[in-house]
């Protein structure tokens, strides 16, 4: 009905008519972009990255080290090594220190945030430590352990391992409001866990369904939302306080990270079985929008946020025809990058 009644109209007034649109659409951010490649090459797989904002250096596991990336000049500018099956890294500034998560281990490795140099290795986490966070209400640091179904607490002043904290099943991405509160996903059960970082003990669980096997999480602290991502295509968000279901949003395929950007009310999941960002406007604290499907490259699952510039780093390869020995398809070889997405 409404194409007959637009040939209808008179030339003037069908330019008025279309002129509101035409400005918004002009008025409208352009959606964000790959900017560029950073060629990084050699061998290993990858897992998660962390952005030090004071620094402006971007920290990417690599199989068995750590690359150290400035982001203002587009290159890397050191490396920490013996991190094997390295998974996520934490940073603590008001410390002056790093954390590595040693999956095979069960390490962890201290660095200097200046030097980039290796000042400490923690032994006698749980099982394959995987995520890390640093907690800046308890000062503590913890690994969240994949074959141990445990966080293990780490006080950084005596680099050692305080306590262990057990957990209902696999725990997979985890996050810290800075109050005292941690979140973590149970990747086999389908439940998010809400820790006391303060007391060390588990609070309570929460389901997440429909969501299936969720991996990354991300937290709106302003208005207290988690944000879930799952590998059946779907971003799960619950309230931070009572764990309550508020929304759930469509995303890509083979997701394994989350961010979100508070300035810009935005949420952005990497899917990396589909090559996409899937990015989500929060509209209000219990409304969401897909604003934006962005191409990417196919393995870029995990990404990390510079809130300064707006602008998502992920990490990426080529996928070749064959197949390694877990089942994921073989990488080509010096193929490895890290992607910079943004607005021009």
């Amino acid at each position: 009905m409404p194409r007959p009644i637009r040939k209808l109209l008179p030339a003037a007034l069908l330019a008025l008519a279309v002129l509101p649109l035409a400005a918004a659409s002009a008025a409208s951010p352009p959606a964000p972009r790959l900017l560029s490649r950073l060629a990084l090459g050699g061998p290993g797989g990858w897992d998660y990255l962390a952005f030090d904002a004071p620094s402006r250096h971007l920290f990417v596991s690599r199989g068995d080290r750590v690359l150290v990336v400035d982001v203002d000049s587009d290159k890397q500018i050191g490396t920490i090594p013996g991190t094997a099956g390295v998974h996520g890294i934490a940073l603590a500034d008001d410390l002056h220190r790093g954390f590595v998560s040693d999956g095979a281990s069960a390490s962890v490795t201290v660095f200097d945030l200046t030097s980039l140099k290796t000042v400490a290795t923690i032994t006698g986490t749980g099982q394959n430590p995987d995520a890390i966070l640093y907690d800046s209400a308890s000062h503590h640091v913890l690994t969240f352990n994949g074959h141990s179904a445990s966080a293990s607490v780490i006080d950084p002043a005596k680099n050692a391992v305080v306590a262990s904290i057990a957990l209902p099943g696999k725990p997979e991405f985890a996050v810290a409001d800075g109050s005292g509160r941690v979140y973590v996903n149970i990747e086999d059960k389908s439940e998010l866990a809400q820790l006391d970082s303060l007391q060390g003990k588990l609070l309570q669980t929460w389901p997440l369904a429909p969501c299936e096997s969720p991996s990354g999480l991300a937290l709106d602290h302003a208005h207290h939302r988690l944000f879930a991502v799952c590998d059946n295509r779907t971003m799960t968000v619950l309230d931070a306080v009572d764990g309550h279901h508020v929304a759930d949003v469509p995303i890509g395929d083979g997701p394994d990270a989350v961010v979100f950007d508070g300035a810009k009310g935005m949420i952005y999941s990497a899917n990396g079985q589909s090559g996409t960002i899937t990015a989500v406007h929060e509209d209000d604290p219990d409304h969401y929008t897909v604003a934006a499907m962005v191409p990417t490259q196919a393995s870029a699952r995990t990404l990390a946020l510079d809130a300064k510039l707006h602008r998502l780093y992920l990490s990426a390869a080529r996928l070749g025809t064959g197949h390694q020995a877990n089942g994921r398809r073989a990488i080509e070889p010096d193929s490895f990058a890290v992607l910079t997405v943004g607005r021009p």
